[in-house]
């Protein structure tokens, strides 16, 4: 048991980090896909339904929140810093 060997290192910290924020956002999107999405059906019954013509369901699922939020903005990360450096004063 010396000192100088050890199994986890600080230097992969930031390695498990990215790691666990890919893993989470994996698992969120697999969550909305399986409870949320219209066209994913888990039970049998919902199955045997066929093909829906549920439009507004699908329409509700597409259009969510996050989108609706960026629908109107700017396709920028910076704004204020892009037209610092590319506007003409």
């Amino acid at each position: 048991m010396g000192g100088g060997n050890r199994w986890l290192r600080p230097e992969v910290y930031p390695l498990f980090a990215a790691t666990g924020v890919a893993v989470g956002i994996c698992a969120f999107q697999l969550i909305r896909n399986i409870s949320g999405n219209p066209e994913v059906r888990v039970k049998k019954d919902n199955r045997a339904a066929g093909i829906l013509e549920n439009f507004a369901e699908g329409e509700k699922y597409s259009q969510h929140a996050l989108r609706r939020f960026v629908r109107d903005r700017a396709p920028e990360i910076m704004p204020k810093l892009n037209s610092f450096f590319s506007d003409p004063k």
